[in-house]
């Protein structure tokens, strides 16, 4: 007894060809009217295609690749899911791959990745320019996130991080601090050195700041541990390279009897879940890391179908060429503050 609609019975509700019915579920594009009848009868007859047989009509493995640095950073799990979420809603399964661990090189997994699929979305990638643009181009179709790439056309989904350091620069000085620390980030982290040109336009622009440079990382631990070395300093105010950094440090500061913000203000980046709920709440950069990691997908499955033009950006994002920079924001919470008298 046959169970389950089949591709013929949405083709005959549809008034279409099983043919359509078949381009339409497979994300080719075709005429708007006839996709909407075909999604239409698909969704009243609850039919749902054979993944195994769309592979193998498509000589595809009807799976996408996403590459990150590190799982256990909620930065990352957030682009992740948004990704993920676009993709499984277009019929494909996700295949995820990390690239943190001892031993692991960024190039082979990524390409051992991508033999498994059939495209990829590469989150923050830090193999240098010019071996990742030959990578890039041996793999197609990828999108790059976190990673802008001048001169290509790799479609990349970034902010601007340089653009956002400016911002909480003239948000310390405005409060009246004039003496700061900044806690780097990965040295090979691109969005670190987006962050630190940010600070040297905040320099230029006011002349009457003084900065420190802190090598730190991108984990709780790194923060934490580096304490001490941000109170040897005297400044009144540090910027971290990310949330999880400025959670340690606030929570080895409160260890130590620092008052946050009375003695030292904190910002954060990222603006990940737990920000709002720290003691004392963090000031930090708002990063729109699931609209971030929606629109990699939506880029990538454009490239996928054959589409002409990607599909059109949200208000708000700056488009050159085939790169895309989402809007920061500043979110001001309880851990920064005007300096003591």
């Amino acid at each position: 007894m046959r169970t389950g609609a089949t591709i013929s019975d949405v083709a005959t509700a549809a008034g279409v060809s099983r043919a359509t019915v078949s381009r339409v579920m497979n994300g080719v594009v075709v005429d708007a009217e006839l996709t909407r009848r075909v999604r239409a009868a698909a969704q009243e007859l609850q039919y749902r295609p054979s993944v195994t047989a769309r592979s193998l009509s498509l000589g595809r493995t009807l799976a996408v690749g996403i590459v990150v640095p590190d799982l256990t950073n909620p930065m990352f799990q957030a682009v992740l899911r948004a990704a993920a979420d676009g993709a499984h809603r277009s019929g494909y399964s996700v295949v995820v791959a990390e690239t943190a661990g001892p031993g692991r090189d960024e190039v082979d997994v990524v390409r051992s990745t991508r033999a498994r699929c059939d495209a990829l979305v590469v989150v923050a990638p830090r193999t240098p320019a010019e071996e990742l643009v030959p990578l890039l181009d041996d793999i197609a179709p990828v999108v790059v996130v976190n990673r802008s790439l001048p001169g290509t056309d790799v479609p990349t989904i970034s902010v601007d991080y340089s653009q956002a350091m400016s911002g909480v620069v003239e948000h310390l000085a405005d409060l009246g601090h004039r003496d700061l620390v900044y806690l780097t980030g990965p040295g090979s982290s691109p969005s670190n050195v987006a962050r630190l040109d940010g600070l040297g336009r905040a320099r230029l622009a006011r002349g009457d700041l003084r900065y420190f440079t802190l090598e730190c990382g991108a984990t709780v631990a790194d923060g934490y541990g580096i304490a001490h070395a941000v109170l040897a300093t005297s400044a009144t105010a540090v910027v971290a390279y990310n949330d999880q950094v400025a959670f340690g440090l606030l929570g080895r500061l409160h260890e130590l009897g620092v008052d946050v913000p009375g003695a030292l203000s904190v910002v954060g980046f990222d603006d990940i879940e737990l920000a709002r709920y720290a003691t004392p709440s963090l000031t930090t950069v708002a990063v729109p890391y699931d609209r971030i990691g929606a629109r990699a997908w939506e880029r990538l499955h454009a490239r996928i179908s054959g589409a002409d033009e990607a599909p059109a950006a949200d208000p708000g994002v700056v488009v050159d060429g085939v790169a895309e920079i989402l809007p920061t924001g500043l979110i001001t919470r309880a851990s920064s503050a005007a300096p003591a008298a």
